[in-house]
């Protein structure tokens, strides 16, 4: 399929060259359209608005937002839900945390599972680690809270969760999972999808894991830190496997020999 569609996209262009022709103006435009053969509808390319040459010159944000999909780089779709916490029953709303903590939002498919309440009680356990982050942690799925507070009620050896550091929301409309991309339609569950939030509501960071697949809170907690540490340094960026402690990179051609030379 994919050789095909290459194949009519080049089909395309050597019949009519001035389909890709770009004029300088042009070049701000939100989009490109060309005609696509093989898709029944127009090609669509973003470009982004052409830096001047005085701009360039100047140091390059590398906070990146996006225009629409993915949801890294949007803001985090909000919500207010019912959910269990301390065995009792609460509000949350996402939004309330803007401009006071970093948000770990994640998904799992149902309540009294099997690799379900490994994450869970790994995160719960966890907890304070987050909390000197400045950081909660959500979890999310589409039961009620009334499955979710009897699972509470369960002890850890007979496969509950016992009681746990952090709020479990019910989506039982199944908004949520929706907004966040993470629903699987003809079952009505959600992926295990974890999302990072920063302080201004934005998504930073996201990972979808499908069912049978547990997620690491050592991975979440680290690219958490690698996060931080970029807002508080814009001039620095985090290579691979970065942890605290370690160096890190700058994003320009000469300056990051520094880096490479060192390891």
């Amino acid at each position: 399929m994919a050789c095909s569609a290459a194949t009519s996209v080049a089909a395309l262009i050597s019949s009519n060259p001035r389909a890709c022709v770009v004029s300088k103006n042009s070049i701000s435009s939100q989009s490109i359209s060309l005609a696509s053969s093989f898709s029944g509808r127009p090609f669509v390319y973003r470009v982004p608005r052409a830096l001047s040459s005085s701009s360039s010159s100047k140091r390059r944000s590398l906070i990146v937002r996006a225009s629409e999909l993915p949801l890294v780089g949007n803001t985090a779709p909000d919500f207010e839900a019912e959910a269990v916490f301390d065995q009792e029953f609460i509000k949350v709303k996402l939004s309330e945390y803007i401009g006071k903590k970093y948000v770990i939002l994640f998904f799992y498919p149902l309540d009294f599972t099997f690799v379900c309440p490994t994450e869970i009680t790994a995160f719960s356990d966890r907890y304070e680690e987050f909390q000197k982050l400045n950081t909660e942690v959500l979890g999310v799925s589409i039961d009620s809270v009334f499955s979710h507070l009897a699972w509470v009620q369960t002890d850890r050896k007979s496969g509950g969760l016992g009681d746990l550091n952090y709020p479990l929301i019910s989506d039982v409309t199944k908004s949520i999972s929706k907004s966040y991309g993470v629903l699987i339609p003809d079952q009505g569950i959600a992926l295990r999808g974890l999302f990072i939030i920063d302080k201004e509501g934005v998504i930073q960071h996201s990972t979808i894991n499908n069912l049978a697949i547990g997620r690491s809170v050592d991975e979440t907690l680290r690219t958490l830190q690698a996060l931080q540490y970029v807002q508080d340094n814009p001039d620095e960026v985090c290579p691979a496997g970065w942890k605290p402690g370690e160096k890190s990179m700058k994003p320009d051609p000469k300056l990051s020999k520094e880096y490479f030379s060192a390891i």
